[in-house]
């Protein structure tokens, strides 16, 4: 006779073992504590003395249940002395046929014997048929319940709203109408936009420094004791449509379909990160690159046309920064020029980017024409993207058409993937058309940063903010600039913006003459 074989007669101690699937149950209700409930009626019943209760609330195989594992352990001490393992219902000792009987033949010679309120459990035939039967139907609901629950996801997919964990800055959040919905969880939903746009307008130059850049908000999630944040994560962030206020799920054969939660960014900003990411990759922005030296890797050695390096020199009583050419074999190589020689050298020529008053009325005069043209040209750009649209759903259809007629599987799969490229042209085309002539922003708001920057690039390089200064270098610069120790910074390639102002300033302005400046010809 087996160890679980044991006659009821031989056991006067039990233990309790219940289960339910899932946290959320121990916290929405009190399964835990009904099973107990009805077990230890059913244990006072049978005269049993309950000496521990053992709980989990997941599922899963035997060994990822801590409870169970640790209820063998406590059985397994206590051989010697039998001890009923009573279980509300047969569904919570397993949910599965391969399971139930491998837990059973466990507890059997842990020495345990296995009851329960809802079933004899035996050994003879008609016991064992019927055990086989309650575990194939609790095998059988579980089943249907995991394909109904993947069914309703799928149709909520299909319907436009997003099923799976909330990601980095949305929350789920009931609403009428639509039940559980994604809303923008700031403040880090604000920090992702910054961090996505920035990386599409070309802000961040690499993944890397979007990298950075989350990795100092305090309030977005981190994923190592360090603080510091996968690159792999910075990937993901960067390729998940669903942040355009789209969702797709391909494993479900859900394709790409306009989600009813708010978008951070425009999926015209996705397909620009999207191109970025497929383009040239660039080394990554050197870390050791301080507010200590903005402009370490800016500068050019005149002499060798490499980047200067900087550092700082110990002194006898202090240290000193510096800024020094690297290269070996350069006429200049490793000869110091002091920090705020160079930096105020160019500061001068920021300060002297800055336009007169006149000239820059003038300039947001422009600004306002050039605005009103293009609402002028909205009405005309709409008329051409319907009739893009139009193209595209033409092409759709017949590609539909000539995937009803293939008989090739490598056909129809090329006429899919031909389809689905078409779909993210029509989903871009319909954004575009929907902001034609609809501006988020007001002239002013548009364009506030901008003619802030270009009224004085000084002000904004002053403050103490790397970033700042770095996203300065890269707009008021072409390239960057060479320095020769004798004669200090060379003529800069400015900016367009900067290029066109300084054309300005310096045009020779007067009215023309009636016959114009030519001299008279007889």
């Amino acid at each position: 006779m087996n160890s679980y074989e044991r006659p009821d007669q031989e056991v006067s101690k039990a233990v309790i073992y219940c289960r339910v699937s899932s946290a959320k149950q121990t916290v929405r209700g009190d399964g835990l504590g009904s099973q107990e409930t009805r077990c230890r009626e059913y244990a006072k019943y049978k005269g049993y003395e309950v000496v521990e209760v053992f709980r989990d609330d997941m599922s899963g195989s035997m060994t990822t249940r801590p409870g169970m594992q640790t209820m063998l352990a406590f059985l397994g001490k206590r051989r010697k002395e039998p001890h009923a393992v009573i279980i509300d219902d047969i569904s919570r000792l397993a949910r599965g046929l391969r399971a139930h009987f491998e837990l059973r033949v466990k507890i059997g010679n842990a020495g345990g014997v296995l009851v329960s309120p809802s079933i004899e459990f035996g050994e003879d035939s008609d016991s064992q048929l019927v055990e086989n039967l309650l575990a194939s139907v609790s095998q059988h609901q579980r089943q249907k319940n995991g394909e109904q629950t993947v069914n309703r996801m799928r149709a909520r997919m299909q319907n436009g709203y997003w099923v799976f964990q909330a990601p980095v800055g949305y929350r789920y959040e009931r609403s009428s109408g639509h039940g559980k919905i994604l809303v923008c969880d700031e403040p880090n939903a604000s920090v992702l936009r910054e961090a996505l746009e920035g990386y599409a307008c070309g802000r961040f130059e690499t993944q890397v420094e979007v990298k950075r850049f989350l990795e100092r908000q305090p309030s977005f999630p981190k994923e190592l004791p360090n603080g510091e944040i996968r690159n792999q994560r910075v990937h993901d962030l960067l390729t998940r449509v669903i942040y355009a206020g789209y969702v797709v799920a391909p494993d479900w054969g859900v394709g790409l379909r306009k989600g009813h939660h708010e978008a951070l960014i425009s999926f015209t900003t996705f397909e620009k990160i999207q191109a970025r990411l497929k383009g040239t990759a660039k080394a990554p922005a050197r870390k050791d690159i301080s507010a200590d030296f903005p402009l370490r890797g800016f500068i050019l050695c005149n002499d060798c046309g490499k980047p200067l390096t900087a550092c700082w020199s110990q002194g006898k009583t202090q240290k000193y920064p510096y800024y020094l050419c690297p290269t070996k074999g350069c006429p200049s190589y490793r000869k110091s020029i002091r920090r705020e020689e160079l930096e105020g050298e160019f500061e001068g020529i920021l300060q002297r980017l800055e336009p007169s008053k006149n000239l820059f009325r003038l300039v947001k005069a422009m600004f306002q024409d050039a605005w009103d043209m293009r609402f002028q040209q909205a009405a005309q750009s709409a008329v051409a993207i319907k009739a893009k649209i139009r193209n595209v759903e033409t092409q759709i259809d017949q590609l539909l058409d000539r995937i009803v007629e293939a008989t090739s599987d490598s056909v129809v799969s090329a006429y899919e993937k031909r389809i689905a490229k078409l779909e993210r042209e029509k989903v871009l085309l319909l954004e575009n058309l929907s902001r034609t002539g609809k501006p988020r922003h007001t002239l002013e708001e548009s364009f506030e940063h901008a003619m802030r920057f270009l009224a004085n690039p000084w002000k904004i390089w002053n403050k103490d903010d790397l970033i700042m200064k770095k996203t300065v270098l890269r707009l008021a610069f072409v390239e960057p600039l060479p320095y020769c120790r004798k004669r200090g910074l060379r003529t800069p390639n400015l900016a367009f913006p900067f290029k066109a102002l300084g054309d300005f300033c310096s045009g020779k302005c007067e009215m023309a003459r009636p016959r114009g400046f030519e001299p008279l010809t007889s």
